[in-house]
């Protein structure tokens, strides 16, 4: 069998498309009309100082609490042993064992052990094990071993979610929430959101670590993967060395990513701790305060409240602002001092007179419950804005109870669920994205489109884009796994499709773009120029310029949309302005656009038209032709031969006219002027 250099060619008449953009995060903006205010005036007059009402929780109890605990079936064990004590292993150790068989038989692209280990699930979820049952539901709801069927995956993740698994009670509520049923996600969403905040800690802000998008448009992120690779990072590497040579910045900077597992580095709460004493020991403040946190919440250590008081107290009085959060917390809940509301009231606001937003959310939660202050819902509104605005998490929570019983705020259960559910995106279940990630940089596509397709399920947009994205990229490389086997073509396809269209749905314009395409083109489903215009709508909305080009071409064309050059003209004008690259495709378009005003009938639109049809045969005759490696080289000959000769001859003329000029360096006159013609 002849080996082919796979090339394309690509006419600059023919580029009438825009590069992709890529969907970045978008920061929610919360916007508040005096409708949705007006009701916490009424409240407040109404409300009596009444600490035993438990409609809102006061002051999280934020111990730390490993992911096995918080999720339980968490799949931690398997991805990081070292969390999950020996007794837990072996009081789920079936589980276990079939979970790990699945991920191992994904790697490999092994059917016969993934039918075998999804039989293991399936007898235990039988038996009524909760946590099988939700491994079950997303095989069924995958098509993994098993034949596609959302009622059967919706039935299992319904009994694990009674039987306490997380991981499923967020697979239903997205679920309900894309299905509109607002009023069954919002409770799931509040009781997972608030398994979320546990995490959080009490002080300092805890950073958001968003699942990395590996996929930039069409192409892979580099900039981001670089950025991920933890402790094999050159950078991270350079910072180890400064530190190890006692650089008390660098000290602090490798306790955090150790803490909060940032960069792609594991999480590790005993070497964060012992790169923060180092750092304190060199004089390093900001460390002080980590440690309060670290000893408050018992993260790697036993919880003691004396010492957290006592770091707490040494990095207020380094002008460490969001340390009197801390200390107002353990005032507040009477942890290592004298439960005093007052104090804790002054800590808060000297937190919020410094511009931390973790004061203002202090703040709203004591006037909120009315803790050491007159109960007062509009000022609790007003201090949960302010921290919301600034991005606190806890604030987003807050907020979300508010929109979900109407207290304060005017109820609006769909934004209720929203918030719960950014909240929620932040539990523990959310270290699949890191074991996902990993897999991938160490080339384990397999494992890392099974991780991705997990998350995708629970309802993660970026999950959805990364598994799809895996898919079209690497096809059979990516170790998909069917109903009976490795994934046909078709499989693939409908299974991108699927994902693109989920993560379309929750606002990735590149998603929308590749649907649109999909149905454009008809790739995985059936050609249907009207749904490819109201993806195409869906991404315009966004402000993607290829959407907005593919709107006027079809307007110019009359596929999809009414045949209408002036809102062809208008579309093209806006891809312009909104991505200043697509000048030439634009400028083609136009001009495309003059000849079929101009000249309706004539040949020049025939061939025009005729365009589409021609490439891709043009393509493939480049391809399967000029492209077999030895016609390949003779062209290649042929051109450096016509080139070589092309330059001689060129030379050769260019000696000839300077000889010229040497021979008659002018024309005189009688007089020995030069004539001046």
């Amino acid at each position: 069998m002849r080996n082919r250099k796979s090339r394309s060619i690509t006419f600059v008449l023919l580029c009438l498309a825009l590069l992709p953009i890529s969907t970045l995060g978008r920061q929610l903006v919360l916007v508040l009309s005096q409708e949705d205010l007006k009701e916490a005036a009424a409240d407040s007059t109404n409300l009596v100082d009444d600490p035993s009402d438990t409609g809102f929780d006061d002051f999280i109890d934020s111990e730390a609490k490993p992911d096995y605990v918080l999720d339980p079936g968490s799949w931690s064990p398997i991805f990081e042993p070292a969390t999950a004590p020996q007794v837990h292993l072996e009081h789920e150790g079936a589980y276990y064992s079939s979970v790990s068989k699945i991920v191992k038989a994904y790697s490999r692209g092994d059917e016969r052990a993934m039918e075998e280990a999804a039989s293991e699930i399936e007898a235990a979820a039988s038996a009524g094990h909760p946590h099988a049952q939700s491994i079950l539901g997303f095989l069924y709801g995958m098509g993994i071993g098993r034949e596609r069927s959302k009622a059967k995956s919706f039935l299992y993740h319904h009994f694990a979610a009674e039987g306490g698994n997380m991981q499923s009670k967020m697979a239903l509520a997205y679920t309900y929430s894309r299905q509109e049923m607002h009023d069954k996600a919002v409770k799931l969403y509040a009781e997972l959101a608030e398994v979320a905040i546990n995490s959080f800690l009490i002080s300092k802000d805890s950073p958001v670590i968003e699942p990395v998008r590996i996929h930039s448009g069409a192409e892979e992120n580099k900039e981001a993967l670089r950025k991920s690779r933890g402790e094999e990072d050159e950078d991270f590497q350079i910072l180890e060395y400064q530190a190890q040579k006692g650089n008390a910045g660098a000290m602090y900077k490798i306790g955090i990513f150790y803490y909060f597992g940032l960069r792609g580095v594991r999480r590790d709460h005993t070497k964060a701790l012992s790169w923060f004493l180092k750092a304190v020991e060199k004089g390093e403040a900001r460390s002080m305060e980590l440690l309060g946190e670290i000893y408050a919440r018992g993260a790697g250590v036993e919880r003691n409240f004396t010492k957290a008081l006592e770091w707490l107290t040494l990095a207020s009085k380094q002008q460490l602002y969001s340390a009197y959060n801390g200390l107002g917390y353990l005032y507040v809940k009477g942890y290592g001092v004298e439960k005093n509301y007052t104090k804790a009231k002054e800590y808060f606001e000297k937190a919020a007179d410094n511009g931390e937003a973790g004061g203002f959310y202090n703040l709203g939660v004591m006037y909120l419950k009315g803790i050491g202050v007159k109960r007062d819902v509009k000022i609790a509104s007003k201090y949960f804005i302010t921290a919301f605005d600034a991005g606190q998490p806890k604030a987003f929570y807050q907020l979300a109870k508010m929109f979900h019983t109407g207290v304060g705020l005017k109820k609006n259960v769909p934004l209720a669920s929203s918030l719960y559910k950014l909240v929620a995106e932040r539990g523990p279940w959310s270290s699949l994205s890191r074991w996902a990630l990993e897999s991938y940089l160490r080339g384990d596509v397999g494992r890392a489109f099974l991780l991705y397709s997990r998350m995708a399920e629970l309802g993660y947009e970026i999950a959805q884009s990364n598994a799809a994205w895996i898919l079209d990229k690497y096809g059979e490389r990516s170790m998909c796994l069917g109903e009976s086997g490795i994934c046909s073509d078709e499989e693939r396809h409908q299974r991108s499709h699927a994902l693109w269209w989920q993560a379309s749905e929750q606002g990735n314009e590149h998603a929308a773009l590749l649907i649109g395409d999909a149905y454009y083109y008809g790739r995985g489903t059936e050609r249907d120029y009207d749904r490819a215009a109201e993806a195409y709508m869906h991404a315009k909305s966004q402000s993607n310029a290829q959407a907005m080009f593919n709107l006027g071409y079809m307007h110019e064309h009359g596929q999809g949309l009414p045949f209408d050059l002036h809102l062809a003209k208008r579309y093209y004008d806006q891809a312009l302005d909104v991505d200043h690259a697509a000048k030439l495709p634009v400028t083609l378009a136009l001009g495309s656009l003059w000849i079929r005003k101009n000249y309706a009938n004539g040949i020049l639109v025939n061939v025009i038209d005729s365009l589409p049809e021609v490439y891709p045969k043009v393509e493939a005759w480049v391809e399967d032709v000029l492209m077999e490696e030895g016609n390949a080289t003779i062209v290649t000959l042929f051109i450096c031969l016509l080139t070589v000769l092309y330059l001689r001859e060129r030379q050769r003329r260019h000696v000839a006219a300077a000889a010229g000029e040497v021979a008659f360096p002018h024309q005189l006159g009688e007089q020995g002027v030069p004539v001046i013609h």
